[in-house]
């Protein structure tokens, strides 16, 4: 028989996908030609290796790149030109290889991060053509895309192009280009909620690019918007988007309060070990593990915060379906159930990183804006409102557990009395304790106006301003050369004074108002403390404030002084220990005969939230949802 004139070759250890093969090829091959025709159509129409892929581009220094310019221009150029022809599967493959592509092209630390950039995807000649080409085929496929996978995916593609290039000119491209009315039909088209989150993670971006420096027109597309159906199924994707964050603490650490049984009784007493506990607790962190895995949070999704606060800050009708909007299902919370929850959790912890003290404080401007709008806190403070919102309570001190529905504006004032007692700090965060007092203020002033009495533990509330104060008055030291240390003191007693003066407004019953007096008066020695501290006395505003204060407590120490003396007890402090709880209660009751309490003028007054006196901490806050953006991109593709 003839000898066959093929030969066998080796059987190699791996097979490497053709795709893997083509990628070499492009990038680690000495010549730096433009590739045939046929070349990329296989690239294109076989199934994208994105770890791959990714591995092969971030093995390149920027420098490397600047060198493989022609393939990187090329394979921009045709990625973009598939999309352009909607074909499958290489419309979809195009769009798989782009994104992997521009994050880690974009992510590079380049010497000219503006000129450097355009040289590697379209080079300086040619950038206009090719990017407005790309631009243009990207809001095509947004919007009319063969699939819903399709469509999503192009917006991905779109958020790695500008999250990357956020500091550079290209994003002017996107600017120029009105995607409002794509995003919103694949809002309208989606079948699935986790399918918004892109979406609204560009809009985010895009509304927020420079919108300091010049007109942005994306500004002005959420303040005309007006489509009600589109709106409350945004409201709604942001919802499930909200309780996805939120669940991601209760998976560290879960802090759901049990009822009182034989179980958690017997524990209570040391006994633990005796009975069987309906948590085991196996699978439960050490407090260690959970300390590390929430220096790591907010998570990611949290970002989605920033076109909340753009639409309600832009959007009336956004605001009212924002809060109002029932949930779709009687077993699941509304959407601003979720957004209360999930702010809980971000004020207990703002502390823990300045990344999650921006992310609190830009949940504290969202509750501002509500709060300041007289239609939206109309509705927080009637029944249309009710809510059981789910706060976080994993760490000491906790506020009391309210089962059951109760109105929006209670839920926010826990949430604001969380934020207050659990980020004490000698380097302590002003902005945040600015943020968490001004909603207090505007909600308590339109309670008064409209003398609505609450049904809310208000004990609580004084409780943790009062201990605020004394925080404040004993770290004075190091806290008075803090920028606008100044502005917080004063709002703090404004605040109290406020309460004191117009309580019988909004406060439940008598002993209410009557446990507000004393706690006031307790403090007396704190307040004198405060005042000459932070020099209140010499800013008119405040010392109107501190002034109420310091009237009230020399009031009711002088009447307990003289109640004590006549009960033999010998007047002074040691008056006031030998009356009882009941005793001091009538000492009150019979104070408000006799005091007369000087009503601060404009402890009421307010103004409105205007952005641009925020702009730095806005600025701020881009910068960390862009940099998170782009993480959550690279964890998903």
């Amino acid at each position: 028989m003839d000898e066959s004139p093929l030969t066998l070759q080796a059987r190699p250890d791996t097979f490497q996908p053709k795709i893997v093969g083509l990628y070499e090829q492009l990038f680690e091959s000495e010549s730096l030609l433009e590739h045939a025709e046929g070349f990329w159509s296989e690239v294109f129409l076989l199934k994208p290796d994105q770890a791959k892929l990714r591995e092969t581009l971030e093995a390149l220094s920027p420098e490397a790149l600047l060198q493989h310019q022609i393939p990187t221009q090329e394979l921009f150029h045709r990625a973009a030109y598939q999309l352009r022809t909607g074909a499958s599967p290489s419309d979809e493959n195009a769009l798989d290889t782009l994104t992997v592509f521009l994050e880690c092209v974009l992510s590079k630390k380049y010497s000219s991060p503006n000129s450097d950039v355009i040289t590697v995807l379209a080079g300086l000649e040619g950038v206009d053509t090719v990017f407005t080409e790309f631009v243009n085929a990207l809001e095509i496929t947004i919007k009319d895309g063969r699939t819903l996978d399709v469509r999503q995916k192009a917006v991905q593609t779109a958020v790695a192009a500008v999250a990357g290039a956020y500091h550079t000119g290209l994003v002017s491209f996107f600017i120029g280009k009105d995607f409002f009315p794509a995003l919103m039909k694949l809002v309208h088209d989606a079948d699935d909620y986790t399918r918004l989150f892109v979406v609204f993670a560009f809009l985010g971006l895009l509304v927020n690019y420079n919108k300091f420096e010049f007109q942005n027109p994306y500004q002005h597309r959420f303040e005309d918007f007006v489509n009600e159906p589109i709106i409350q199924k945004t409201v709604q994707g942001l919802g499930q988007i909200y309780e996805s964050s939120r669940n991601r603490y209760i998976a560290v650490q879960d802090d759901q309060p049990e009822g009182w049984n034989l179980s958690n009784t017997m524990t209570y007493f040391g006994l633990g070990g005796l009975t069987t506990s309906t948590k085991t607790g196996t699978g439960a962190m050490t407090d260690e593990e959970a300390k590390t895995a929430f220096a790591g949070f907010p998570p990611t999704e949290t970002s989605i915060l920033l076109p909340t606060y753009d639409f309600s800050n832009a959007n009336k009708v956004f605001c009212l379906n924002f809060i109002r909007l029932a949930p779709s299902t009687k077993t699941d919370p509304s959407t601003f159930t979720s957004f209360l929850s999930l702010s809980s959790y971000l004020f207990q912890h703002a502390y823990r990183s300045t990344r999650a003290s921006l992310y609190a404080c830009l949940s504290l401007l969202i509750v501002r804006i509500m709060a300041e709008d007289q239609v939206v806190v109309r509705s927080l403070c009637n029944g249309d409102s009710m809510t059981s919102a789910r706060l976080c309570r994993q760490r000491q001190p906790l506020l009391p557990v309210v089962r059951g529905d109760r109105l929006a504006v209670c839920v926010i004032f826990d949430t604001l009395v969380d934020g207050i007692n659990h980020n004490l700090r000698k380097r302590l965060d002003v902005t945040l304790y600015i943020l968490l007092l001004t909603p207090l203020h505007r909600l308590l002033t339109h309670l008064i106006h409209t003398h609505t009495k609450l049904p809310h533990h208000f004990p609580a509330l004084w409780r943790s301003l009062l201990s605020f104060l004394r925080f404040l008055t004993s770290y004075a030291t190091s806290l008075s050369t803090l920028p606008g240390i100044h502005s917080l003191t004063d709002l703090t007693a404004q605040i109290l004074a406020l309460a004191l003066t117009a309580g019988e407004a909004f406060l439940p019953d008598a002993r209410a108002h009557d446990d507000l007096f004393y706690k006031v008066f307790e403090a007396g020695d704190a307040l004198a403390g405060f005042r000459d501290a932070y020099k209140l006395g010499e800013r008119p505003g405040a010392r109107a404030s501190v002034e109420v204060l310091l009237g009230v407590s020399r009031h009711y120490s002088k009447l307990l002084e003289e109640d004590g003396s006549g009960k033999g007890a010998g007047g002074g402090a040691g008056a006031r220990k030998s009356l009882s709880p009941r005793e001091v209660s009538r000492v009150i009751r019979k104070g408000y005969e006799t005091l007369e309490l000087r009503t601060g003028e404009g402890l009421d007054r307010w103004e409105r939230y205007r952005e641009a006196d925020w702009r730095n901490l806005i600025k701020r806050v881009a910068r960390v949802v862009v940099a998170d953006v782009r993480t959550m991109l690279a964890e998903r593709s």
